[in-house]
């Protein structure tokens, strides 16, 4: 019985954490240079769109993060796919938050209500 106790309190440990680490969050593509708030492209000398300014800064060198509530999170996976596609825009995005970054396992666009 002792046996067979250790075993499920071991399953329970080792799988748990590995289901709880994934979570999903509403925010917005953008980039490390603009963070939270683009200035309508004025650090680019035009007018753009938040898509427009975000993929104009990480051509210049900035790194993607997503924004949630105003809280600025570094993306440690800059390599994602979906980052490009969804620069600027607001998503639905997935993945494993450690520390102040996250990494993306999953960008959709949040269903309209």
């Amino acid at each position: 019985m002792r046996s067979l106790l250790c075993s499920v309190m071991f399953a329970a440990l080792t799988i748990s954490p590995s289901l709880a680490a994934e979570q999903s969050w509403e925010g917005k593509i953008s980039d490390s240079d603009c963070g939270a708030t683009h200035k309508a492209g004025a650090e680019h000398q035009t007018e753009m769109s938040d898509a427009e300014c975000t993929k104009a800064c990480i051509k210049e060198g900035a790194q993607y993060v997503f924004v949630n509530n105003a809280k600025v999170l570094k993306i440690s996976n800059q390599d994602f796919a979906d980052l490009a596609k969804h620069a600027g825009h607001a998503v639905k995005l997935t993945g494993e938050l450690k520390g102040d970054s996250i990494q993306v396992t999953k960008i959709e666009m949040p269903k309209k209500s």
